[in-house]
């Protein structure tokens, strides 16, 4: 049987198969991925290790001249997220208050335009990008959580930004780019370590996904997943392609909205009460936009990098062969 052949049809297929796979089995019969012991370990609750070892895989095949690049094509998008998700809420808030208009509220925005569903973003960018695109995972997962929403809304509680946890966030890979640079034969034995956990990432994404919640966000949830969308290709192709010099696929491949971010509308009502109103209808909104966005990025990114290709350009040497390798492995 050619499973593998036949999976890497699907764009994006090694992490979209899988997922979409887990997300029916949790849907409709998730006592299977309950079951508990090293299956659920495995299958389940895997999410945060598995993309730890990617990280360190990742982090490993990125030489030290390579760490400028990295922290170009990381920060730039960053920003670009942040912005397209700051600029539609002051101006929405401005003209409309903070109730917004038909059901979109400033809240929504931020908490779902600013954050990137950073295992997503991995799973792609080691399917069709190379190691510095895949490097700029690290910097994205900083979006994840509520500080851009409470930075966005002005809301008390910045000053004590969590630092051990922004370093937390990053050190797998920092250990991977220490460990690759140190020796030679480190890197390469770790060289296919993301390719090859990318499917199980892929799976324990979806184990935490349940397809009801589309229903339960309803028209609200559809219209914000769209608005993701749309304000993220209009703020970071621009940046990806005219500032970065980049083809545009791992902007694309930010169209998402990370799932940790539905919890944010609580944890921000709890510093801003009177956005408390708001919690029941963002939450429901943000999970569904989170699986369509989920479904719906890599089958854009995969036409992305259809129709612009992979460009050589900003790459440190021995970019090519990385390439080769994650092309034969990936869609």
């Amino acid at each position: 049987m050619k499973i593998l052949k036949t999976v890497q049809k699907v764009p994006g297929g090694l992490m979209v198969v899988p997922l979409v796979l887990a997300a029916l089995l949790n849907t409709f019969f998730p006592q299977v991925l309950a079951i508990g012991g090293i299956s659920t370990a495995t299958f389940s609750k895997g999410t945060a290790t598995l993309i730890g070892v990617a990280c360190i895989c990742v982090g490993s095949q990125i030489d030290i001249k390579g760490t400028v690049e990295t922290l170009k094509r990381g920060g730039f998008l960053f920003f670009g997220k942040f912005l397209a998700g700051l600029v539609p809420a002051i101006l929405v808030t401005k003209f409309f208050g903070i109730d917004g208009i038909l059901g979109i509220t400033p809240l929504m925005l931020l908490a779902g335009v600013t954050s990137v569903n950073a295992g997503l973003y991995l799973g792609l960018m080691t399917d069709m990008g190379d190691k510095y695109d895949v490097g700029a995972q690290a910097i994205l997962s900083i979006s994840v959580g509520p500080f851009l929403t409470l930075l966005g809304i002005g809301a008390a509680g910045i000053s004590s930004f969590d630092w051990v946890a922004l370093l937390a966030s990053i050190a797998p890979i920092l250990i991977g780019f220490i460990l690759g640079n140190l020796d030679e034969d480190i890197r390469s034995f770790l060289k296919s370590g993301a390719l090859i956990v990318l499917p199980l990432i892929g799976f324990n994404l979806g184990a935490s996904i349940n397809l009801m919640s589309l229903v339960q966000g309803g028209v609200l949830g559809v219209a914000l997943a769209v608005i993701i969308i749309v304000l993220t290709l209009l703020f970071l192709l621009p940046i990806d392609r005219f500032i970065l010099r980049r083809p545009g696929y791992a902007a694309v491949a930010c169209c998402t909205c990370a799932g940790a971010n539905a919890a944010v509308p609580a944890l921000v009502a709890e510093v801003s009460p009177n956005l408390a109103g708001q919690v029941a209808s963002a939450t429901s909104a943000l999970a569904a936009a989170t699986i369509i966005t989920t479904i719906v990025a890599p089958i854009l990114t995969s036409f992305a990098v259809k129709k612009w290709g992979k460009k050589p350009e900003n790459k440190a040497a021995g970019d090519h062969e990385i390439n080769e390798e994650i092309a034969a492995g990936g869609d």
